[in-house]
């Protein structure tokens, strides 16, 4: 710390002189006085740590002069330097405010000894006042902090709710309040149950409070429908502990009210199109088929196969469409509930040897392998819409046929595992290429090449499979590699799924208007 000044008032010089010189030695800067007015005149000039102060003096006594010093900074530590006939006074100094006293005559080192605790005192006093700084200015910015945090929590459009590892509320912002209908007075502490009437929502929040999802894990959204015709999307993450450990969770309500409306109107208005445009196509393309049919059987000449050539690919174009058609349909009713399945028991097992015996004269229209690679055993079976798993599997197999060269092979393998049935559909066809297959589930996504641009689709299959299988609470991924093949995997839970809209399986119903690989 820097250099400390120490004061010496005493009005005989010797006294003062050896102070001094033993002060400067031990790294003070000294002053000194010879009355006691003096000395109150350097204090209120200079920075004065230490006074060292003769209790008998002409004109101001000691008594006096150590009255004036504690008015004057009651911080300065005054040494009170007296004779052996005045120690009852210097006791009385003492109960003034005094730091300590040394009796004359006096050796050098009791004065070190006194003023070195007076300087080890004057230290540790400015440290304890600096740590008591630093934790005010520490609990002030806590504080500013914490009211930052609340301020911008309370700013928040969207829903926020921080429940504990029991599930029950500790963090809640008005806009949650807001959207649930709730009044913003109520307190927390109450479990989830208390504040949202809906089992799936306090479902999740309860996995997500008591771990099972890790920090790395991405848990499911969920969509509640509120009685006044809202909805709002939960999201929620798990708040970790120190050691790693979850306690809690963090969900967040966003309303999607707006986003419903516009996507069931985009819905309306593409099932009305779409079954506008059907019927009149519909028709066309019978009466293409029919005119291909009477010219094949009455005319003949150069002439006549290329009008023939032309009608051919009118006819194919209207099928196109027809198929284009008929996925816009299923997404349809698939986005608006217009038709629903109840899930009955399925032997998975039988439905996808039906599928691949079904579609087996395709495959070898095309010189491929088509093979279903099942266990020994009966297979446990799936509670689940059967159309869905149809519309799924057919979807798959189809895409692998249309994309695979002559000559490949086509497999479908089932495996049951943890309470999951677990299928793979693998080709050794065209592949996809790494970049694409983030993309391959979006609506109308086709990845064109020089081998796949002939292959007629309307983008929409993977999309109905991948809805389909989200329905079922499922999962669907895909591996691929280029000239080697592609492998889709889904994955269904044994359990009950909600009942969900089907459209019918491409190929087993509609022939060939099957939708195609995204790619």
């Amino acid at each position: 710390m820097d250099q400390m000044n120490v004061l010496v008032i005493d009005d005989e010089d010797g006294i003062r002189f050896a102070c001094q010189r033993i002060l400067n030695r031990m790294g003070f800067k000294t002053f000194a006085a010879n009355r006691g007015q003096a000395g109150l005149d350097i204090i209120k000039q200079e920075m004065i740590s230490i006074v060292l102060l003769d209790l008998k003096m002409p004109g101001m006594d000691g008594l006096e002069v150590l009255r004036h010093i504690r008015e004057e900074d009651e911080s300065i530590l005054v040494i009170i330097i007296t004779g052996f006939a005045t120690i009852e006074t210097a006791i009385e100094a003492m109960k003034q405010g005094a730091y300590d006293f040394i009796p004359k005559p006096f050796e050098p080192e009791h004065l070190r000894m006194v003023v070195d605790r007076a300087r080890e005192k004057l230290v540790l006093t400015m440290e304890t006042e600096m740590l008591e700084a630093q934790r005010r200015k520490t609990l002030l910015d806590l504080g500013m902090e914490k009211s930052r945090i609340r301020t911008i929590l309370e700013s928040l459009p969207n829903g926020l709710v921080v429940t504990n590892v029991r599930g029950q509320v500790v963090l809640v912002n008005p806009s949650f309040f807001h959207l649930m209908g709730i009044d913003p007075c109520r307190m927390t502490g109450e479990r989830i149950e208390a504040y949202v009437d809906d089992k799936g929502f306090c479902d999740l929040v309860m996995d997500i409070s008591q771990g099972k999802y890790s920090a790395t894990d991405d848990p499911p959204s969920y969509e509640l429908a509120l009685p006044n015709n809202t909805y709002l999307m939960a999201k929620g993450r798990p708040v970790m502990g120190e050691d790693g450990e979850c306690i809690g969770a963090v969900i967040t309500l966003v309303n999607i009210t707006t986003m419903k409306v516009l996507d069931q109107l985009k819905s309306e208005f593409v099932a009305k199109v779409t079954h506008e445009l059907r019927s009149p196509l519909s028709t066309i393309h019978e009466q293409l088929a029919m005119v291909l049919g009477d010219m094949m059987e009455n005319d003949t000449g150069a002439d006549k196969e290329e009008e023939q050539y032309l009608l051919s690919r009118a006819k194919e174009k209207t099928q196109g469409l027809i198929s284009l058609i008929g996925d816009l349909l299923d997404l349809s009713r698939l986005e608006s509930g217009a038709i629903t399945h109840e899930p009955v028991p399925v032997r998975l097992d039988d439905l996808l040897r039906s599928i691949v015996d079904f579609l087996g004269a395709r495959a070898g229209a095309k010189r491929q392998t088509l093979t279903a690679v099942l266990p020994e055993t009966p297979m446990p079976t799936i509670t689940a819409d059967p159309m869905g798993l149809e519309s799924i599997f057919g979807n798959l197999v189809t895409n692998a046929i249309n994309y695979t060269p002559e000559g490949g092979s086509i497999t479908v393998t089932a495996i049951s595992e943890g309470g999951r049935i677990q299928v793979e559909v693998s080709d050794t066809g065209f592949g996809i290429d790494e970049k694409y297959l983030g993309k391959i589930f979006e609506r109308f996504y086709r990845v064109k090449n020089e081998k796949t641009r002939f292959i007629t689709g309307t983008g929409l299959g993977l999309p109905i499979v991948k809805s389909l299988v989200d329905a079922m609470n499922g999962t669907i991924t895909v591996e691929s590699r280029v000239d080697q093949g592609t492998t889709f995997t889904v994955r269904l839970p044994l359990e009950k799924t909600e009942p969900l809209v089907c459209p019918p399986p491409p190929g087993l119903v509609q022939g060939d208007a099957a939708s195609p690989r995204a790619s």
